[in-house]
């Protein structure tokens, strides 16, 4: 990434046109980011860097495809566990050495540990949450989805 490139306001006109545009998806075409960047009239590398320094910033902490589990057979659970400040990097640490653990987050909560819990058939996660817990030494609380939400944010250029 170029300091040119990095010392731009992270959220200037291009970079809100960007993140407006890429929302909606990638073209399913054999060069994605080159016809991308082509409708924002952009080449694929300022796009390509673009991405990267929001990434890096923090503007973005992912970039990447949502799956709908659930059509594949799956399923994905929200939980959540009150873990005790002392142990709070133990708990963190024991949960992720699931590969079932997707991502994970502190909250300012009595249940100040969230993680999401991706598996590949639905009765897999009692069985996967009581190894987390029992691994973690807390109490997990699942909370399945009940309804679906796609929220996009667009922002003005």
């Amino acid at each position: 990434m170029t300091s040119a490139i990095a010392a731009l306001d992270p959220l200037g006109p291009l970079d809100r046109r960007i993140i407006n545009a890429l929302q909606r998806g990638l073209p399913l075409v054999p060069h994605p980011y080159a016809e991308a960047a082509s409708a924002l009239g952009i080449t694929e590398a300022e796009l390509l860097e673009r991405l990267h320094a929001l990434l890096a910033a923090g503007v973005l902490t992912r970039f990447g495809p949502l799956y709908q589990i659930e059509r594949a057979g799956g399923s994905f659970v929200l939980c959540a566990c009150h873990a005790p400040a002392e142990r709070m990097e133990a708990v963190i640490a024991a949960i992720n050495t699931h590969p079932e653990v997707a991502h994970h987050y502190a909250r300012t909560h009595h249940l100040n540990l969230w993680f999401v819990l991706a598996v590949a058939r639905p009765e897999d996660v009692a069985p996967v949450l009581a190894r987390i817990a029992a691994a973690a030494g807390v109490e997990i609380l699942p909370f399945p989805k009940e309804r679906e939400f796609f929220v996009n944010l667009y922002l003005s250029a």
